[in-house]
């Protein structure tokens, strides 16, 4: 393995986002990774959308509520987030003293990027007698704008937590947002943003894939759109579609969300048939192309160097950790 001095391995990354060192080939990567988290006492955290390898090497698998629960009560001394920006960003904020790292500085995400924490302010000064519900896909500085925070799995919940004579801003997912609005029956101003994995789906593409497999159950994130949403047989978080399938007896499955998941599900129910929905473009499988910056091998140089780390503006982690707080209290309230 290429040996590097930490001035260096800072180079690297503020070019790249990420440590670029040639790796010996004959590296055992899941051994070195477990001798390093013994080392280092660090715990690995993983998004459903991660590779297989990461998910399979990962301490714990989840989606975002889960992931930001084990964030708040793990004792590792090392968190190492195999995820996007906005997810290492929720660690740092409950674990200010923890060093967080995330394996590429570019896993970005398309949903957090269209919501711009300067011009969300002058949306939600519109509004001044508003609360602000912010999906957890949402970089810090939106977080710190916000009043109450949520997932895809807790969404409706948080909602409904607020008082009926509340007026709600919610953002910055305007699909996730407008099913909200059709579950709870509260009339929501919603900031328009939306995530380029969950809007890609082709309806055409899924319509003729039911025609071609009738006895499929067909399942969808509630970040997809209205006309795809329309079509699903059942609409949850990643969580909850993979524990539907798990339930269910159906054999088949069209699965509207990032591939990644679809590996947890195959593990879950090995004699089940998993199929990823088509997207609208030449590609055959539908991944986001963020999550997918992180690899194995980025991972365990991430763990050897202790870096690329996130770092924040401290007045921001304080202000972004409130609402996140009070979303955890709330699911904690109802069992989530």
């Amino acid at each position: 393995m290429e040996v590097i001095n930490i001035e260096t391995a800072r180079k690297k990354i503020s070019t790249r986002g990420f440590l670029d060192i040639e790796l010996d080939p004959t590296l055992d990567l899941f051994q070195e990774i477990e001798i390093l988290k013994k080392e280092k006492k660090a715990i690995i955290l993983a998004h459903y959308y991660q590779e297989s390898d990461i998910q399979d090497i990962a301490d714990y698998i989840g989606d975002s509520l889960g992931l930001a629960q084990q964030a708040e009560k793990t004792e590792a001394d090392i968190i190492v987030f195999a995820g996007v920006h906005f997810m290492a960003e929720t660690a740092k904020i409950l674990n200010p003293k923890k060093k967080v790292l995330l394996p590429d500085l570019n896993a970005g995400c398309s949903l957090a990027d269209s919501a711009p924490p300067a011009l969300f302010k002058k949306f939600k000064d519109k509004y001044p007698d508003h609360v602000v519900i912010s999906y957890i896909n949402c970089s810090a500085g939106i977080k710190a704008l916000s009043d109450i925070i949520c997932t895809s799995s807790n969404a409706a919940y948080i909602v409904e937590s607020v008082p009926k004579e509340q007026p709600i801003i919610f953002a910055p997912d305007k699909n996730l947002g407008s099913w909200l609005i059709k579950k709870t029956g509260r009339d929501m101003i919603l900031w328009n943003g939306a995530c380029m994995v969950h809007e890609i789906f082709s309806l055409e593409k899924i319509i003729k894939l039911r025609i071609r497999h009738p006895k499929a159950k067909f399942i969808a994130h509630p970040e997809c759109e209205e006309s795809v949403l329309r079509l699903a047989d059942f609409i949850g978080s990643t969580t909850g579609l993979l524990k539907y399938t798990e339930k269910e007896d159906h054999n088949e499955f069209i699965v509207a969300t990032e591939t990644g998941i679809l590996h947890q599900m195959q593990k879950s129910s090995p004699h089940k048939i998993f199929i990823a929905a088509p997207p609208n473009n030449s590609c055959a499988c539908n991944d986001c192309p963020h999550m997918k910056l992180n690899t194995l091998e980025k991972l365990y140089i991430s763990m050897k160097y202790e870096m690329p780390e996130i770092l924040m503006d401290e007045e921001i982690r304080i202000a972004a950790k409130k609402p996140i707080e009070r979303m955890l209290e709330i699911s904690r309230n109802y069992g989530l």
